[in-house]
């Protein structure tokens, strides 16, 4: 369908073939591990401190100084300022779109929201184009993708073959298990395939009598998934060192960003770890620094995610595989330039923060600015279809390249996004 449709865009399959080539050849990473903080993460108590502003704006906590000198972080991100020789932050980003499920299919799509389509998400695109090895799902949400109140459908127009394989549970959580890795009890191989059978049989059936194509897409990936010794190997987080769980941390975040780590280590090419609770209109101080009331060591929201980011960036760089990696830190939008009456900041769309590392991103570097109060950008806007199309280019995919709905419609994979040319290098 996607070759069919060429000509009538007025592109030969000599040039489709070759622009997608070029592109291929271009890419930085092989694989994107996208760290979602559902709610909308406050810029100022994170990747962009306000320290000459009123307390009233920059909030409770202190900028501190990091690796890379004139740059500053909060003080809840003393490791990631350690290493921030590998980071890029966007200070810039900016979006019209301040409301939970418009906020996170603009960030998670590079479209602006529309009824009259579905767009979908950039791991569904990449699962799309790009299958995994073996029995491994091409797209991981760790542990789900329900996101943006729950409303955000990934696969977009796309099939659903191409949603997220969600592990379904917290891989912090005791008796943690991954779904569809381990059959019920007494259900062995032999039995299993025999069900296979089975259905393969009725879905011919079905197809003799309406002509629709056979498919059920969830029991194929259940059925490779408990087939496989890889898929039980790549999920198993026992097989890490007690140093290593250390250096992740106990909270959710770290658990599944060690998880993220062993996946692309497997090779699935793209992973989305979602963490909520960052909608932070209230009790900002306990929220996103102790974590609970009378906590002694901080184990809040940012410095949970201090701890997880830090570590899954040396972790890659230890293993050779930053550099093949693509690191993505954002939520759907930022917090209001001034605490409210509950101590805590609510929805700001117009500008906000995003951090990237690996996967060929020129480190160590601050893209765009904000005024003095993080209200609007003051240099370098960058919009979510910039954001898009840029990872997309890291990727090797082409941002151009025509994609179809159901219907036949041709869509291009990325809205029409200027690349963020500096992250380049």
């Amino acid at each position: 369908m996607q070759v069919g449709g060429l000509s009538a865009l007025g592109l030969g399959l000599g040039s489709y073939c070759g622009r997608a080539q070029a592109a291929a050849a271009s890419a930085r990473a092989k694989a994107c591990i996208l760290i979602w903080l559902d709610g909308g993460p406050s810029h100022l108590e994170t990747l962009d401190p306000k320290p000459q502003a009123t307390r009233e704006v920059r909030g409770p906590f202190q900028a501190i100084s990091t690796s890379v000198p004139g740059i500053q972080l909060s003080e809840l991100m003393p490791l990631t300022a350690a290493s921030m020789q590998h980071t890029a932050i966007i200070r810039s980003m900016t979006s019209p779109l301040g409301e939970h499920n418009f906020g996170t299919h603009y960030l998670l799509t590079g479209y602006k929201p529309t009824p009259a389509l579905n767009y979908p998400a950039i791991g569904s695109v990449v699962s799309h184009l790009r299958r995994g090895p073996g029995e491994l799902p091409s797209h991981v949400a760790v542990p789900d993708l329900r996101v943006g109140g729950g409303k955000f459908i990934a696969p977009g127009y796309l099939p659903a073959s191409v949603a997220p394989f969600e592990v379904g549970g917290d891989p912090a959580s005791p008796g943690f298990r991954v779904r569809d890795l381990d059959p019920f009890p007494g259900l062995v191989d032999e039995r299993l395939a025999r069900r296979r059978d089975y259905l393969q049989m009725l879905n011919g059936a079905q197809h003799a009598a309406d002509r629709t194509p056979p498919t059920d897409a969830a029991f194929e990936q259940a059925f490779r998934l408990m087939t496989s010794p890889a898929a039980k190997k790549a999920f198993d987080l026992s097989a890490e060192s007690a140093s290593t769980h250390r250096r992740y941390g106990d909270k959710s975040i770290g658990k599944c960003c060690l998880m993220a780590r062993r996946l692309v280590e497997a090779g699935v090419p793209f992973v989305t770890v979602n963490n909520r609770g960052w909608d932070t209109h209230n009790d900002l101080v306990t929220r996103l620094k102790e974590g609970y009331t009378g906590a002694r060591t901080p184990v809040g929201l940012v410095p949970s995610l201090d701890m997880a980011y830090s570590a899954l960036i040396t972790d890659l760089a230890d293993r050779r595989l930053l550099d093949d990696t693509l690191v993505v830190v954002m939520g759907e939008f930022g917090r209001t330039p001034k605490l409210n009456t509950q101590a805590g900041r609510d929805h700001w769309p117009r500008v906000f923060s995003v951090m990237l590392a690996g996967g060929g991103v020129a480190g160590g570097q601050v893209i765009g600015s904000s005024d003095d109060m993080g209200e609007s950008p003051s240099t370098r806007p960058v919009t979510p279809a910039d954001l898009a199309t840029t990872i997309y280019r890291l990727l090797g995919i082409d941002p151009a390249t025509t994609l179809y709905t159901g219907d036949g419609r041709p869509v291009r994979v990325s809205a029409q996004g200027e690349t963020i040319s500096e992250l380049f290098g």
